[in-house]
């Protein structure tokens, strides 16, 4: 990449992952639970949300995660329905940013070239946020999903290898069979939502 798109990259890469957390923290203090908000992480701050790993990830490997929002089961009604809807949170708010940039990609791209660099990266970055943070290995929210679904026996057993997936996820990515896995969802959902912004422009 030029100078360039690593500029306009860096701010859509940054509000990405702050929309992200911030969808996870908010949702869990609607269901009840204010840990992340006292630990600030309802905060528009970049800094409180990156992951120096993970965004080093991003920028190298073009796949990464932020800093987990602390949320606590224990304040939902029901602990695994909560876990699922505040680990979709976060996924759901990259798709809708996604879909808002789809639109704006193609109303700049008829207006202004240098904006809609912008906004291509924004949908590239959330779009990548969301399918990524699908994979069910921890930390990934996909990975909570998946705890969430099964009986709780096997939930313990699942969390107690925990460790392990990181090292599994780590090379995943590293080698690129992440990369390969999702790769085609991550391009099939944002041609799908420059194609709406198609439709509705």
């Amino acid at each position: 990449m030029d100078f360039s798109v690593y500029l306009w990259s860096i701010p859509a890469l940054i509000i990405a992952i702050v929309g992200h957390e911030i969808g996870h923290g908010y949702v869990s203090y609607l269901l009840g639970d204010d840990t992340a908000k006292r630990d600030g992480r309802l905060s528009i701050n970049p800094l409180d949300h990156i992951d120096p790993v993970g965004l080093l990830f991003m920028i190298v490997f073009r796949f990464g995660w932020a800093k987990a929002v602390p949320i606590n089961p224990r304040y939902y009604k029901n602990r695994k329905r909560g876990t699922i809807i505040v680990s979709l949170a976060g996924v759901t708010v990259n798709f809708i940013f996604a879909l808002i940039a789809g639109i704006l990609l193609v109303w700049t791209s008829k207006h202004n070239f240098v904006i809609s660099e912008f906004f291509y990266q924004f949908l590239w970055y959330n779009t990548m946020l969301g399918v990524f943070n699908l994979v069910p290995l921890p930390p990934l929210d996909g990975s909570k999903v998946l705890a969430s679904l099964l009986p709780s026996d096997l939930e313990y057993k699942f969390y107690s290898y925990e460790k392990y997936f990181y090292w599994i996820l780590f090379i995943g990515v590293v080698s690129g069979f992440i990369s390969r896995i999702i790769g085609p969802a991550v391009y099939g959902l944002a041609n799908l939502f420059v194609r709406i912004g198609a439709f509705l422009v």
